[in-house]
């Protein structure tokens, strides 16, 4: 059976995920593209260390997080590499933008990571509430 502490955590990660995706959406509609964009990293990301929460595998390390993902969820095809390729688009995209001075964002690819962001979100959303389901704890 799953420790209450786990699915309360899983849970709370999605909805933080929920809410950066929001919030990016906002940031886009305001023009702030590069604002928008850490933000859609930031729900991709979250939504992936709610599912992993479901693992009880956690690291502080971004790259710890994805290649964890990989190892576990796309190496033997629960996810499609399509998801893989979402996760590590956006998180050098986010790095660029956050760290490279006299980057800049442009509305597309805003957009597009935004884009990925809601199909990254809906996919491990539904994998992971079956998942609670067949734990019989939601």
């Amino acid at each position: 059976m799953l420790p209450s502490r786990v699915k309360d955590l899983c849970l709370y990660r999605m909805e933080k995920a929920k809410g950066d995706l929001e919030a990016a959406q906002i940031l886009y509609e305001k023009k702030l593209f590069s604002q928008s964009l850490n933000r859609s990293y930031y729900a991709i990301f979250h939504m992936a260390r709610a599912l992993l929460a479901l693992d009880e595998f956690d690291t502080r390390k971004h790259t710890g997080i994805i290649a964890y993902f990989n190892k576990e969820y796309i190496a033997n095809g629960t996810f499609d590499k399509k998801y893989s390729k979402i996760i590590k688009g956006a998180e050098r995209m986010r790095c660029k933008s956050d760290y490279d001075d006299f980057y800049i964002v442009s509305k597309d690819e805003t957009l597009k990571q935004i884009d990925d962001a809601k199909q990254f979100i809906e996919k491990l959303e539904g994998f992971i509430r079956k998942r609670l389901e067949n734990f019989g704890r939601i």
